[in-house]
């Protein structure tokens, strides 16, 4: 079978990855063509576009970027058009995908949705235009499913795709070695993937060094922006690493996180964290405004109360950084807690295999089509 699989960031690419090896090992006749990164176009997809051409985020940005937005809409609908696929999955990338999932609607192909769009947070009327567009659901979330549920609408639930990731991942031995890191323990910087949420964080992550000279800060970047955005924020005690965010998480003693994806991966390799986030103020507003849930990083929305600190707009201050920090790594009794609230997160979230069981229910759906209708 033909698919043709859309992310539209670093996370998505990755856990849309693995669920391509999936389909090939359960599919020895998939065809893969899509739009996304690196590690899609190694698992053997073929790449029509990079996620990074379309790297922008918030209300605000979106509107300055609008004529790249509307360009590369119509360019992905034509290559779907022309290429004429078996299934469209799209992946999390709410703002393009559920525009092109309403266009492949109208081509009769089917249309998979693998990573629900954060339509919980926001806007939860949302859920009847997606039923109307989406054929199946496959939610990575476990709260996810009673959420659609309670629109009458059936989801899957597969597990989460992290587990996959982390279980497949292998340390690297020489990872401080290779990086010039000595040893001394590790805060790791994870400051986020997009250019203008790190241009936002980083500056306030790296101000609170002078009180911990004792460890050194890391730097988790992504080759996918350029090198220019990171460097100059290497210095004494500072080191920027590239695309070995796991290697790092897994030596780091504590970690600064942006929201997101990370926060999670940061749980999952067991690393106590503050959750920092800061938006252009006009998008903060918006958002305010709008989000229904009491919190934003996944660590806290999957345990239904606050496991880490988060530290948002306005009381993200290097002051309340530090604060933060210091509890982590010295009060032996609240990092506990941290890592209490992870094993019960872990519970929730299931055992592995998330991307082979999606895999699984996608090609059952497509070899019997009366069973896709909700």
């Amino acid at each position: 079978m033909r698919y043709y699989i859309i992310a539209g960031e670093r996370s998505g690419d990755l856990h849309a990855s693995n669920l391509i090896r999936s389909l090939q090992e359960q599919d020895p006749e998939a065809t893969l063509r899509g739009w996304g990164g690196d590690y899609m176009e190694n698992a053997g997809c073929e790449l029509v576009r990079h996620y990074k051409d379309l790297a922008f985020m918030g209300f605000t940005e979106v509107l300055l970027h609008l004529n790249t937005f509307r360009k590369a809409l119509q360019a992905c609908k034509d290559d779907i058009q022309q290429w004429q696929p078996d299934v469209v999955i799209l992946v999390d990338f709410s703002g393009f995908n559920l525009r092109i999932a309403r266009f492949v609607k109208t081509l009769g192909i089917p249309v998979f949705y693998y990573i629900s769009p954060k339509i919980w947070a926001w806007n939860q009327k949302r859920v009847h235009m997606i039923r109307a567009v989406v054929d199946r659901m496959f939610v990575i979330l476990p709260f996810e499913k009673d959420f659609y549920g309670s629109f009458d609408y059936n989801v899957d639930y597969v597990g989460n795709p992290l587990c996959d990731a982390i279980r497949q991942f292998e340390p690297n031995p020489n990872f401080r070695e290779e990086n010039g890191l000595d040893e001394r323990p590790i805060i790791a910087v994870l400051p986020g993937s997009r250019a203008q949420e790190i241009e936002r964080t980083i500056h306030f992550m790296v101000s609170v060094l002078p009180p911990f000279m004792d460890y050194q800060f890391v730097i988790a970047a992504v080759t996918s922006l350029p090198r220019s955005v990171y460097e100059p924020w290497r210095r004494n005690n500072i080191r920027v690493v590239y695309d070995q965010t796991y290697d790092l998480l897994s030596q780091a003693d504590v970690a600064m996180v942006t929201s997101g994806t990370a926060t999670l991966e940061t749980a999952m390799f067991n690393v106590p964290q503050v959750v920092c986030y800061k938006s252009s103020y006009p998008t903060y507003l918006i958002a305010k405004a709008l989000i229904k849930v009491d919190y934003i990083s996944l660590v806290n929305l999957i345990a239904g109360r606050e496991v880490v600190k988060e530290l948002i707009q306005d009381e993200f201050t290097p002051s309340n950084l530090m604060k933060e920090l210091d509890r982590l790594l010295k009060n032996e009794t609240y990092r506990q807690r941290v890592l209490e609230g992870y094993a019960d997160i872990r519970e929730k979230l299931g055992p592995p295999g998330a991307s082979e069981k999606a895999a699984r229910l996608m090609i059952s759906y497509l070899k019997e089509p009366e069973t896709i209708e909700n």
